[in-house]
């Protein structure tokens, strides 16, 4: 049995899914299965990844699954992964030939610690820079909320899960006719209970697209406010610091606006934040809706 999954979901991205393909190929370790969940293309992705399937060069399953976002897209793959771990390669990225070798041999020296939530290893961009900071230690038990919040990290960070994790935890909540909640909550969740094992070595290039999520993040705070909303409740019920509770007060109450719910300012259970936030979210929304509308 190969000992982790790479999942890539993808919507209409039959134009740039080939890297993922090649880098895949030329990993010098080949004990992975790459999972790719189809988020409803109405591409040429299915022919394409029925044409590698048919070479058989790589072990891959295809699932196709209506349109729903990202977050339905990750909900399906853990449904479906059976391996030991998994990581998540978007249809816009793709590893370099070691990534799979050093994941594998960083793994061996903490599998069997039941305090290792998986690894965080370093993304680069396409252009060779590292995106963000480096672990200040590497080869160390870190939470991304410590390595951001209380050590000035920087930068994506490529995680890689146990994944009896990620089918222990709840799913990401799927809305009617929204598209996104932010997937940084199921790690949040995580890592009340879980650290990560902090490697510095790059096993993701990243190459941001401009239909990407990344690049319309405002427009989606519009189009999936109770996905956000559902973000800002989990990071002001676990945020581990007054800042991080407070910022995400103030986005709370922003979701609400956009909701038309203005009942829920007073009847929540974080109103000693939510309230004293009123002013500044007005501010930050107006703003948004400026940002939105240009």
């Amino acid at each position: 049995m190969k000992f982790i999954t790479v999942f890539t979901p993808t919507y209409n991205r039959a134009y740039c899914l080939h890297r993922v393909y090649e880098s895949l190929l030329n990993q010098t370790n080949q004990n992975f299965i790459w999972l790719i969940i189809d988020d409803g293309s109405t591409d040429n992705t299915k022919e394409l990844v029925h044409q590698w399937i048919d070479s058989q060069q790589l072990n891959i399953h295809y699932l196709y699954k209506p349109n729903g976002g990202m977050h339905t897209a990750h909900n399906t793959a853990y449904k479906n992964i059976n391996t030991e771990l998994n990581v998540c390669i978007d249809s816009d990225d793709f590893m370099p030939p070691t990534a799979i070798a050093s994941i594998y041999s960083n793994w061996q020296k903490v599998k069997n610690n039941p305090g290792i939530a998986g690894l965080v290893g370093l993304d680069e961009s396409i252009n060779g820079e590292l995106l963000g900071s480096k672990f200040k230690k590497t080869n160390t038990e870190i939470t991304l909320s410590e390595f951001y919040n209380k050590q000035g990290g920087t930068g994506d960070k490529k995680l890689v899960l146990r994944t009896e994790l990620t089918k222990a935890y709840p799913s990401y909540p799927e809305f009617p006719n929204e598209r996104l909640v932010p997937l940084g909550t199921l790690y949040t969740l995580i890592e009340r209970d879980y650290k990560f094992y902090a490697v510095n070595e790059v096993w993701a290039i990243v190459d941001y697209q401009p239909d990407g999520s990344s690049a319309n993040i405002i427009t989606q705070y519009f189009k999936s406010p109770k996905g956000f909303k559902y973000c800002r409740e989990i990071n002001i019920e676990y945020g581990i610091t007054p800042k991080i509770k407070i910022k995400n007060a103030i986005h709370y109450n922003v979701c609400l606006m956009i909701l038309k719910e203005p009942k829920s300012f007073f009847n929540n259970k974080y109103f000693f934040l939510t309230i004293p936030a009123l002013p500044f979210s007005v501010l930050l929304y107006f703003y948004l809706l400026y940002k939105n509308n240009k």
